[in-house]
């Protein structure tokens, strides 16, 4: 049986890759699926696709509109979410994709470090469980396996 996991995250380092490689070295039978990590072309999808907008406010807002919708159909369409909350960059995006989650149904796991335990307590109480690290994630669904 092979999960989909959807890696829901700042989209500014390479946490994913990290993970992947993780699952991969456990022989984990896992496909994971995420927001578009291109920083530029995330940006600028909006334009990309219906053209230029009059402004900042509507080249974000068609921006979002295709994201969206991305997120929405990857999501309905995985077995899992891990949300990655760090320490570097804001997570207003994190919080949105693991809210949707747990709208969705959809399992979810948190990984965050202690020092958001305090700002992340109502989410981390709606998720199924909440780690402190990628490799607890992974512990977690390792043992659906086990």
């Amino acid at each position: 049986m092979e999960l989909t996991v959807y890696l829901a995250g700042q989209i500014h380092d390479d946490w994913r890759e990290d993970v992947k490689s993780l699952a991969k070295d456990r022989n984990l039978p896992l496909t994971f699926v995420g927001p578009q990590t291109n920083h530029d072309r995330s940006d600028k999808i909006g334009e990309d696709i219906l053209g230029k907008q009059p402004g900042p406010f509507f080249k974000d807002d068609a921006a979002s509109a295709v994201n969206n919708l991305r997120t929405q159909v990857l999501m309905q369409k995985s077995d899992v979410v891990i949300g990655l909350f760090g320490e570097k960059y804001k997570q207003w995006n994190t919080a949105m994709d693991a809210s949707a989650a747990v709208t969705l149904g959809k399992p979810l796991i948190i990984v965050r470090p202690e020092e958001l335990i305090h700002p992340l307590k109502e989410l981390s109480n709606k998720a199924n469980i909440t780690v402190e690290t990628v490799e607890q994630a992974l512990d977690v669904l390792a043992y659906i396996y086990a």
